[in-house]
């Protein structure tokens, strides 16, 4: 069980980079007390069960992940009533919690009217909030996640606002606008205005790539909670270095040895349910930003960046980290 004292470390949804597959080895390396899914695009229709359950699988598993941390499934869209009828057929799946994304800044998304281009329209996120909070039992919690603002931070305090008026009990703010996208720096001074103008416990997320960064973020946003998105991607073990600082342990360098089995564990995950033209990109793209924090993944994304085919790609990964690592 986890500690309900310990400041809460989450892991985001990340569209493109993380889904259940590759979250499963994520949370089975870290410390996470939440994981929250990709989105779900809600539009104009009543989604089927199976839908939430093919990108939220871990739904059929209690809302969990293998390795025991719940995951909230998040759903994106403009529309209150179809958002309200969709989350109260979600809620009949017993998820952890229901999030709400108010922060994706990617151009297809917005321009559909989802994620963060409705930052300019707080009172429609707090219509939507507040029509999902009547449509789903009180025993599943509602969230939001947002960013600083569309173009500027001139409404942030009233959307952080809005989206706690509406009904949310956690709000994750990502401190950056839509138009800074993911360029540095995070401004996480201003999460500390955010959370002294709401009730809700506050997340902070945005350019967390280590633990003197998650430090730094915790100082200047005054939020203990910490919502780890690519930095956790890159460092898989950024999270037990968390802990360990919370801990009062000295904190420990990125330890690579339990990669090279996890890597094996996501390809066989990835070799049963994506299509062969795609399975070698997944790995390449995890390797990528494993080079960042880990030297030993370079070599290895060298060796393999050039090959597609599934079944050379499959001996040359065994191959190389037999021979080049001597790990497995």
């Amino acid at each position: 069980m986890k500690n309900p004292d310990r400041p809460p470390l989450l892991l985001a949804p990340m569209e493109g980079l993380v889904d259940h597959l590759l979250r499963e080895e994520l949370t089975a390396l870290g410390d996470y007390e939440l994981a929250v899914s990709e989105f779900i695009r809600i539009t104009d229709q009543l989604l089927p069960k199976r839908v939430f359950t093919r990108i939220v699988p871990e739904l059929l598993n209690g809302g969990a992940t293998l390795a025991g941390t719940l995951v909230r499934p998040q759903l994106l869209g403009s529309d209150p009533a179809c958002l309200a009828d969709n989350a109260a057929r979600l809620a009949e799946l017993a998820p952890p919690g229901i999030d709400l994304n108010f922060g994706c800044p990617a151009k297809c998304v917005n321009r559909h009217r989802g994620g963060a281009i409705l930052l300019d329209e707080p009172e429609l996120l707090h219509e939507i909030v507040a029509a999902v909070r009547r449509a789903v039992p009180a025993s599943i919690a509602v969230s939001a996640k947002m960013r600083l603002g569309v173009d500027d931070r001139g409404r942030m305090l009233e959307c952080a606002d809005a989206l706690a008026r509406g009904g949310a009990a956690q709000l994750v703010v990502h401190a950056r606008t839509k138009r800074d996208g993911y360029k540095p720096p995070a401004h996480w001074h201003e999460l500390a205005r955010i959370q002294e103008a709401v009730a809700i416990p506050v997340v902070a997320n945005g350019e967390i790539w280590s633990l003197q960064d998650a430090l730094q973020a915790r100082r200047e946003s005054h939020c203990s909670a910490l919502m780890l998105g690519r930095g956790a991607v890159a460092d898989p073990g950024l999270a037990l270095a968390i802990r360990a600082h919370d801990r009062g342990e000295a904190g420990a360098a990125s330890d690579w040895s339990p990669l090279a089995p996890s890597l094996l564990s996501y390809w066989r995950r990835v070799r049963q349910a994506v299509q062969p033209k795609h399975q070698a990109g997944r790995i390449k793209q995890w390797l990528h930003y494993l080079r960042r924090r880990h030297p030993q993944a370079d070599p290895l994304y060298q060796q393999l960046r050039t090959v597609s085919n599934a079944v050379d790609f499959d001996l040359r990964l065994r191959a190389a980290l037999q021979e080049n690592l001597a790990l497995v």
